[in-house]
């Protein structure tokens, strides 16, 4: 089983929202090196800490799960979607997105600048200065430091 950090901003689609809807498409990644954890790395059953980012304070507010394997993002082929990319091709798809269960909301936010705090977290991704990749892995070490600070 591998570990994950997932970005999205609370007032697009936060973990309110993934609870409610259970299961929801990880969709509009547009960056490499995200595409290519989903894609190349991510299996059904990992788990991934949800963290909101633009948000005051930014940190992480539950778990969810990988729930499929990867597949095109239709929003690359939608003219009308700001995530429309003209130069991906239908029979080659450049984007692609994975599936995602809910599993928990934390009673409390784990914050970014406790995240930063903790000595146990050094080296985190998210924790590091311009880190600003949507998909990061995570160890199982730090996964599991997270969900007992959110206790």
């Amino acid at each position: 089983m591998k570990y994950w950090l997932i970005k999205s901003e609370p007032d697009v689609f936060g973990i309110d929202d993934m609870k409610k809807a259970k299961r929801e498409p990880w969709n509009g990644i547009r960056n490499y090196q995200a595409r290519n954890f989903m894609r190349d790395d991510m299996e059904i059953g990992d788990l991934a800490l949800f963290y909101h980012s633009n948000a005051k304070p930014p940190g992480v507010v539950g778990i969810a799960e990988v729930a499929g394997e990867p597949y095109p993002d239709d929003l690359q082929f939608d003219k009308k979607s700001k995530y429309y990319d003209p130069k991906s091709n239908p029979d080659d798809p450049r984007w692609v997105m994975v599936d995602f269960n809910f599993i928990e909301k934390f009673k409390e936010m784990v914050s970014l600048d406790e995240l930063k705090a903790e000595k146990a977290l050094e080296g985190m991704l998210v924790t590091q200065r311009g880190s600003r990749l949507s998909i990061t892995p995570v160890t199982k070490k730090h996964f599991d430091k997270v969900c007992k600070m959110a206790k």
